[in-house]
């Protein structure tokens, strides 16, 4: 059996396109953002976030069939960093028992505190990749939440949505780009290695 060194690992989980996930965020929360506009029931906007959030993971995995990757590693070898990554995880689903009890004093603390939770993942992510969009992300997107929540309270199931989707936006275009300059970069070291096995195949 193989066994890869650190380093190789996190060279192989840095090669990951990691889109299926913040596609599925980007499409919960812009849901979670038009009931919160569209529907006048505290108790439907409350449970839009506890269960759009919820449903991310799963709506993630499906994204993954249509993006191509491979959601649970289950075609290469062992990845330390999905180790990490899904510590990371857990680490911020942990802070929800903080979370849970202050929601059931205040409804208007759920958007802001769901969503500050559900982006810490990106910073082990920004880490492991050796790429600054996942400290971007999750740091932009808690000052954004911050100031929604205290510069209009009463519109947080909207605007906390909102700037939410645009981080998202912003940060899908950065993870393609950076996704597309390592496919050039690995292609580019095919067609060199190529090129040199054909120059020494004429020189023999």
């Amino acid at each position: 059996m193989k066994i890869l060194t650190l380093d190789q690992q996190r060279e192989q989980f840095r090669q990951r396109r990691f889109l299926a996930m913040p596609l599925a965020g980007m499409i919960v929360w812009s849901i979670i953002g038009f009931i919160g506009f569209f529907v006048e029931s505290m108790e439907i906007k409350v449970w839009s976030v506890w269960l759009g959030c919820g449903a991310i993971f799963y709506l993630g995995i499906f994204f993954a069939k249509l993006t191509g990757e491979d959601f649970f590693n289950r075609k290469g070898l062992k990845n330390e960093f999905d180790n990490l990554f899904m510590a990371g995880v857990v680490m911020a689903l942990l802070v929800f028992a903080i979370v849970m009890p202050f929601a059931t004093k205040e409804n208007e603390s759920i958007p802001m505190s769901v969503g500050i939770l559900a982006g810490l993942m990106w910073m082990p992510l920004s880490w492991a990749i050796q790429h600054w969009v996942g400290y971007f992300h999750a740091i932009t997107r808690t000052i954004a939440i911050v100031t929604c929540y205290f510069g209009a309270p009463e519109h947080v199931f909207v605007s906390v949505p909102a700037v939410i989707v645009v981080v998202y936006i912003v940060s899908i275009y950065i993870q393609e780009k950076r996704y597309a300059n390592i496919k050039g970069a690995t292609g580019s070291q095919s067609k060199a290695l190529k090129d040199a096995a054909f120059t020494a195949s004429l020189a023999k």
